[in-house]
């Protein structure tokens, strides 16, 4: 093991050399960064830019119920069963996107709104920023998929989410992290 006798920087070590875009699409682009890393050496670096921010919302109710949004995902090439999320433009305000896509996936409306936590969603190859948030006093209403979804929704007890997610049966990064948070703060 390589020991260091000084303590990491603060600060930021890379050194970019020249960026070049390699893909981009109304949702993000793929950039290969040449950069010297923080021991000198010359590196590649993969870096994807979303054009969005991530939004997980997490309804609750009087009781303490919320809803899952089931759906299957395309890229990990499973079914998932998550917090209602979506993406919120970068000039937006978040909530306002995080209003939008709660009545978009459950058709509920919130009238009390927290902001739980801000988190990176993969921070090794991505810039994207995530927020998560608990909507309170809820209103049922009507969906209002878009053309992508195809959406199954689920009303249970906070606590059995909680179960999901220590099971291993929720998986999705935002909301293990909201879940769990959640929990922690009742």
């Amino acid at each position: 093991m390589k020991r260091k006798d000084k303590l990491p920087t603060t600060s930021n070590p890379w050194k970019l050399q020249s960026s070049k875009m390699v893909f981009e699409n109304p949702w993000l682009s793929l950039h290969e960064d040449e950069v010297i890393n923080p021991g000198g050496g010359l590196s590649h670096y993969g870096k994807i830019s979303f054009k969005n921010l991530a939004i997980g919302i997490i309804p609750l109710d009087e009781n303490n119920n919320t809803w899952l949004v089931g759906q299957y995902r395309y890229v990990p090439d499973c079914y998932s069963w998550e917090i209602p999320m979506g993406g919120g433009p970068l000039n937006i305000d978040p909530l306002d996107s995080a209003k939008r896509e709660l009545k978009e996936e459950t058709g509920l409306i919130a009238t009390e709104w927290q902001e739980l936590m801000r988190l990176h969603t993969s921070n090794s190859v991505t810039d994207e920023r995530g927020l998560i948030y608990v909507a309170r006093g809820l209103t049922q209403g009507e969906t209002e998929f878009e053309e992508t979804e195809d959406l199954l929704i689920q009303k249970l007890p906070l606590d059995e989410a909680i179960e999901r997610v220590l099971s291993g049966e929720i998986t999705d990064a935002i909301s293990v992290a909201g879940l769990l948070k959640l929990k922690h703060l009742l």
